[in-house]
């Protein structure tokens, strides 16, 4: 019987070539895109999970009350770490653990830059990071310790082996000791780094560190086995009181370590949201798609059902029950199905790599692990069993002797089920358009958006080593370079000016209400280097002596301190007392998602640090960093010069957003083209049966445009319907997205009209294929009498 079955379903699939390729087609496209992005999915999931001790590792982030306001924040106090295991009994460990930053290390002759982190002794004892040399108690157990990734070893050392207990120059002014060898991060983890030093070395080098009225590094803690996460929240939650006197009030919160990578963003000083939304918003399109794909197969099938009625007809007459008719078709349905899944895995490992290079993702087919095997299984047998259901009870359900008679209707319960699907396929694709064309849009708005300053020809690269010294020489052979337009130094970068202070106060400053300040230092000619357009007063200038104690403010800042005429005002910043010289125009300092925060600028000149930054003539990058390099190589010769440029570093805080936006217009359009292949489907059901009456019309003078409308007209009443279904919804969806950018683009009616008009121009010509041909056929054939 079995052998029977699968002669019959080959049988089929070759009889009809033309809609057994269409199937195959739309369920391996459907399966290809849905495996995709479960892979990516469990990808993003797996992220910190390979951690051995992950259900009890957390991290602090802190919520700050003040004018009336709550802030969350994850930078915490220095010493925070140190004491949560001294007055939290639960806490078995923890770490401070610092902002990378690209530091110079020199062994001989051999100097390079690597990324480089601070962190407590507890570290390597906390987290999973595989030590190919050293022990986790001793890798920062010492001032002078250093652990390096396995890269970093054979590029100063030649192996692993070779490294451990070796000396190594750091910043060109201390010597570390190689106490341990890790190997290098992988993709799947957040914390990224090249080297570990030790964090009570840091903190004899920066005194803040000791200070818990300042904030830089994070902090991650692990409990004990048998402690219970909120007792341990709640015994957290105060622990600043007696140590931030006279600051607001600070509460503790804890999040586990692994959720922090897609739960990152703070909704009411709370963690929630963030990539999460986009593995929600994906494994539902993975769904939808699918879907999509399956309910093509069941219109094709239906299309078809008229072919193999008499079939169903004469094996109901010899005896045969329903539930076999129905294996035997589900059955077939499983065929195709296997016959698209194996095509579909190797789109995917053909694709795998393109995909990989768009997501920054380093995705891999596991072809030895069972689960894997699991999923393509589980994932076939779903897809056949939806795919073939409605087909197999359908053809099953047929009165063998109206079939035999050729007399096969189908009632309106049908007629209305396989509409709706259509309907249902189209809404989907229409939602994924709008969300195509708003997300394209702000990314647009993003990349051209005017910044209030100009990040063109804009370039920037860390003082260190000497470059503090000989600022002054180095500018001044700068001023002599005609590929440069002006330079000048801050203390942050140009795309991402971070950190706050509430220890701004002026005349008439309420001292209970609080207002959080982003300062940044800088040096002379900055507004010109930047383009800042300064709106009032001026900027700092070598002819005024007492700009030392100047500061420049932004129109945010001169909003929050109430001032209609701010230059010559007051400022108490801690201890120091200056006046404003100079307003310039708000600027984009940080990412749109963020709103713009009051800003302090003050004069820096006499030490230099961060970054100096440079305004390169139009059309001279190339000659201007030449100039630059062999420039810092005189003056610095131990550092290698290292640039950035402030456009790119920019781009890189949307790099989310740029992959969703591309994945969202494949997405959209694999949508349409699987949605237009179902259309297909149900217009050759139509054309099939109204044949005759096609051939009555024809022989009556009917046109066939006349026909080609005849029989158009509804499918569009269908797509209308669909577009009217999705618009608000997808309106709905676009709106909340946009919510998380505090700058965005408008939703305009256009990008509704776009999208309908794209879905019914793909009907339109999808239906009008199989109209014009059923409207072109001999009406002496359709008319015949068997």
């Amino acid at each position: 019987m079995f052998n029977n079955y699968l002669k019959i379903a080959f049988r089929n699939l070759l009889r009809n070539k033309v809609f057994s390729v269409i199937n195959i087609l739309g369920l391996a496209l459907g399966m290809t895109c849905s495996l995709m992005i479960m892979l990516w999915v469990q990808d993003e999931r797996s992220v910190d999970a390979f951690h051995a001790n992950k259900n009890q590792l957390y991290r602090i982030y802190m919520k700050e009350f003040f004018s009336g306001k709550t802030q969350g924040v994850i930078w915490t106090p220095g010493p925070l770490a140190e004491e949560l295991k001294r007055v939290v009994p639960e806490i078995q460990m923890s770490t401070a653990f610092s902002w990378p930053s690209s530091q110079t290390f020199m062994v001989g002759n051999k100097v390079n830059k690597q990324e480089t982190n601070v962190a407590g002794a507890d570290f390597f004892k906390m987290f999973s990071f595989k030590l190919l040399q050293g022990s986790p108690a001793s890798a920062l157990k010492d001032l002078n310790s250093l652990a390096i990734s396995r890269k970093m070893a054979e590029i100063f050392f030649g192996s692993p082996e070779a490294a451990i207990g070796k000396t190594i120059r750091y910043d060109n002014r201390n010597d570390l000791v190689v106490t341990a060898v890790f190997e290098n991060i992988s993709q799947n983890s957040t914390l990224k780094f090249d080297c570990l030093r030790s964090w009570d070395a840091y903190v004899i080098d920066n005194e803040w560190a000791k200070d818990w009225g300042s904030t830089d590094p994070l902090t991650f803690f692990m409990i004990r086995p048998d402690a219970n996460p909120t007792l341990v929240a709640n015994k957290i939650k105060h622990v600043l009181d007696k140590y931030r006197k006279g600051l607001d009030k600070t509460e503790l919160a804890m999040q586990p370590f692994h959720e922090y990578y897609l739960n990152s963003n703070f909704k009411n000083a709370e963690m929630e949201g963030g990539r999460i939304e986009y593995v929600r918003l994906f494994s539902i399109v993975a769904v939808f798609i699918l879907l999509i794909a399956c309910i093509n197969f069941m219109n094709l099938a239906t299309a078809r059902s008229a072919k193999r009625a008499k079939e169903v007809g004469v094996r109901k007459v010899v005896g045969a029950v329903r539930m076999a008719l129905i294996k035997q078709f589900i059955g077939e349905a499983m065929l195709l199905t296997i016959f698209a899944i194996t095509i579909s895995v190797l789109l995917v490992t053909l694709l795998l790599p393109s995909f990989n290079s768009l997501t920054g993702k380093a995705i891999v087919l596991p072809f030895d692990e069972i689960s894997f095997w699991s999923l393509l299984i589980a994932l076939t047998f779903i897809t056949g069993i939806v795919a073939g259901s409605y087909p197999a009870f359908f053809l099953s359900s047929l009165n063998p002797i109206k079939v035999l008679k050729g007399t096969l209707k189908f009632d309106s319960a049908s007629t209305w089920l396989r509409q709706g699907l259509v309907v249902f396929q189209f809404s989907l694709s229409i939602i994924l358009v709008i969300g195509m064309i708003v997300i394209y849009r702000q990314i647009d708005y993003i990349q051209h958006k005017n910044l209030g300053f100009n990040r063109e020809n804009l370039l920037y690269f860390p003082v260190e080593g000497n470059l503090n010294k000989k600022y002054n020489i180095l500018k001044e052979e700068i001023s002599h370079l005609s590929s440069i337009k002006y330079m000048s130094h801050m203390t942050a970068n140009p795309a991402g000016i971070g950190d706050g202070t509430e220890a701004i106060s002026w005349p008439g400053s309420n001292p209970n209400d609080k207002i959080r300040f982003t300062p940044v230092g800088v040096g002379y000619d900055f507004a010109k280097t930047m383009n800042l357009q300064v709106i009032a007063g001026r900027e700092y200038s070598k002819d005024f002596a007492s700009d030392s104690l100047g500061f420049i403010i932004n129109e945010t800042a001169q909003k929050a301190m109430g001032f209609k005429n701010p230059v010559g005002e007051s400022v108490t910043w801690g201890r120091a007392k200056g006046r404003i010289i100079g307003v310039v125009k708000d600027f984009h300092f940080q990412s749109l998602h963020t709103p713009i925060r009051p800003m302090i600028t003050y004069l820096s000149d006499r030490y230099k640090q961060g970054n100096i930054i440079v305004r390169v003539e139009a059309g001279k990058t190339s000659e201007a960093i030449a100039q630059l390099e062999a420039l810092c190589k005189k003056l610095n010769p131990e550092y290698p010069f290292t640039y950035y440029f402030t456009d790119e570093e920019y781009a890189k805080q949307y790099r989310s957003e740029q992959v969703v936006s591309t994945l969202s217009s494949l997405f959209a359009f694999l949508a349409i083209f699987i949605s237009s292949l179902g259309l297909f489907g149900l217009a050759a059901f139509i054309a099939e049966q109204r044949t005759k009456e096609i051939g009555i019309r024809k022989v009556l003078g009917a046109s066939v445009l006349s026909l080609v409308n005849l029989l158009s007209k509804d499918f569009l009443k269908l797509v209308l319907l669909a577009f009217l279904i999705s618009a608000p919804l997808a309106w709905y969806v676009s709106s909340n997205w946009l919510q998380g950018f505090a700058y965005r683009t408008e939703i305009s009616w256009w990008i509704f009209a776009v999208a309908g008009a794209l879905a019914l121009l793909v009907a339109i010509l999808t239906v009008s294929i199989q109209a014009i041909k059923a409207a072109l056929m001999n009406p002496v054939k359709s008319l015949k009498t068997e």
